[in-house]
């Protein structure tokens, strides 16, 4: 992880691939460890440190985690990712087709399997099922990949990765929904790209950034990037 933005009260960080972010049966080290241990050597801490998580990412997914560090503010932050509207999430996935559209907004119910560890699309509300709903545009092509930038406007298990597959869209190195190959380093092309937010306690608007991964892929989409070929955090 890389600490990219931090204040008294909240610290955002860029998760890498692989690195989960609550403890499962696993008994692998998780961010919220490495984030305390961090905390702790900085400011040379006695005891414990408290860390609040608002919010949460798929392992297997990069980019921002943002985490409370008071227990005053994290019921703050607890209240504005829960509300609609309130935090703006915008997340790049690379696929491997390009979209039927060139930007559209997807809404379904989804399923999740608990058993597998994965969520369905149905287009039918019915017991069990959650409604998802997000916006996709298409922003760039290089060679067999495509690059969308997705704006979550509900927050549900897998939603971007089921909602992609169900129009035919798999994202690079995912095994789980339909992607042939897993990526060497076990993650995948999805990565929490930009959270934008009130400030819950300076009430200023706060805007936060992260990198995506080091590899070919995303190197050659940067490229594109920062050489202004695209302008993929920009609203259309």
């Amino acid at each position: 992880m890389k600490v990219v933005y931090e204040d008294n009260h909240i610290i955002a960080v860029n998760k890498a691939c692989g690195e989960m972010v609550q403890g499962d049966k696993t008994g692998d080290d998780t961010l919220l460890d490495i984030v305390k241990l961090y905390l702790k050597k900085k400011y040379d801490k006695p005891g414990n440190v408290f860390l609040g998580l608002p919010h949460r990412l798929d392992r297997p997914t990069s980019g921002l985690v943002i985490l409370a560090k008071t227990g005053k503010v994290l019921p703050r932050l607890n209240k504005l990712f829960q509300t609609r509207g309130e935090v703006k999430k915008t997340y790049w996935a690379v696929v491997d087709k390009r979209p039927p559209k060139f930007q559209d907004t997807l809404e379904n119910y989804l399923i999740k399997n608990e058993a597998q560890n994965k969520s369905y699309v149905t287009n039918e509300k019915r017991r069990g099922a959650k409604f998802a709903s997000l916006t996709y545009r298409h922003v760039a092509s290089i060679n067999r990949y495509h690059l969308l930038e997705v704006e979550l406007l509900t927050g549900r298990h897998h939603q971007i990765r089921a909602q992609l597959h169900e129009i035919g869209l798999y994202i690079k190195g995912d095994l789980k929904y339909g992607f042939p190959r897993s990526n060497s380093n076990k993650g995948i092309h999805l990565h929490a790209r930009k959270i934008e937010f009130i400030h819950p306690v300076k009430k200023t608007p706060l805007s936060i950034v992260a990198e995506p991964p080091e590899d070919v892929v995303w190197n050659e989409f940067l490229s594109l990037f920062k050489n202004n070929r695209f302008s993929p955090v920009q609203p259309v």
